[in-house]
């Protein structure tokens, strides 16, 4: 994988150092397993990987503008194809409380989405 996305830190952390390309990014975006993992910066120097922190919330403090330039740039790009979000499920919207408590349990892969009936 190019691009790890993780806001789970702890044992998903560990695993994306296992699947990460050659001059790839793992992006930390949070903490959701409670865990805060301990990088191998040694890991990341023989595999060539970046470890990027991001704290989006602290954009709309420092940076607001580009908050709505990175929205319009993502759904340009996603509009184009070029990037694909995974979507595992479509959930409809009666059956919210339980995807919300399988996401809480940390048994979904990707992302859940919500569609209307």
């Amino acid at each position: 994988m190019d691009v790890v996305y993780d806001p789970v830190g702890g044992d998903a952390y560990q695993q994306s150092t296992k699947v990460i390309a050659f001059e790839g990014r793992i992006l930390v975006i949070g903490f959701a397993s409670g865990t805060i993992p301990t990088p191998g910066i040694n890991h990341a120097l023989i595999k060539n990987y970046s470890i990027v922190g991001l704290h989006w919330g602290l954009y709309t403090q420092r940076a607001p503008q580009l908050v709505a330039e990175c929205h319009a740039e993502l759904t340009k790009l996603a509009d184009a194809g070029a990037i694909k979000p995974l979507i595992t499920e479509q959930i409809p919207f009666t059956e919210v409380p339980d995807a919300v408590q399988r996401l809480a349990d940390g048994k979904t892969v990707g992302r859940l989405a919500v569609v209307p009936a």
